[in-house]
């Protein structure tokens, strides 16, 4: 397939509903490159290689820039009925609900190393007899660079319903693929201020 050609069979979804705990503040609107957020970084990096390319949010009115977007359907704690639930699950489950992809790319919107070349290896991969194919380093699996199967939806909301929101927990229930990387880098998350100074600078 040719660089410049667009994927139709899959659609890429960006994840940017976390709560962003450990930053101390919502890492999607951080500014990263030559762009005033993670958020637009990644969209705009991938966006040339996806006939469907989303931003999945709690709140789209939070982004300053044009885009496709999914926010997530709303659930509610079993124990306090006027707190949403923020969770993986719930905002993979909301992507297949409200559209018909039958195939998504998953990429966190914290992980701004991860490229092409990198999603081609799990493409390449995949073939129908899995649900999920998803990398895996010396680190461990990396469920939110991954590419997941429609057949995930039921078992999605079960999880939700039953207070299970891992997306780690979705790999054991299903046929899961994993692909070894050597490459840690590409996964490296922008979890917290000293890791995302430091990725500014592409200091490792």
């Amino acid at each position: 397939m040719e660089e410049e050609s667009k994927y139709s069979d899959i659609a890429c979804i960006i994840f940017a509903g976390g709560k962003s705990r450990r930053m101390g503040e919502d890492k999607a609107l951080l500014p990263f490159g030559n762009k005033n957020s993670l958020s637009e970084f990644l969209y705009e990096k991938f966006k040339p290689h996806f006939k469907d390319i989303y931003i999945s949010t709690k709140y789209k009115d939070k982004f300053d820039f044009d885009a496709d977007f999914i926010e997530d359907i709303e659930f509610y704690d079993k124990d306090d009925s006027s707190m949403l639930i923020y969770s993986p699950a719930v905002a993979m489950y909301s992507v297949f609900k409200k559209h018909d992809f039958e195939k998504i790319f998953a990429i966190s919107v914290d992980t701004p190393f991860f490229n092409m070349e990198h999603f081609k290896k799990l493409y390449e991969r995949d073939n129908s007899a899995f649900d999920i194919v998803m990398p895996r380093t010396k680190e461990g699996i990396h469920p939110l660079c991954a590419l997941y199967k429609r057949s995930c939806k039921d078992e999605l909301l079960k999880m939700i319903e039953q207070d299970v929101h891992k997306l780690r927990i979705l790999t054991k229930s299903l046929n899961t693929e994993y692909i070894d990387f050597e490459d840690d880098e590409a996964f490296l998350n922008l979890n917290n201020k000293e890791i995302y100074h430091k990725a500014l600078k592409r200091e490792f």
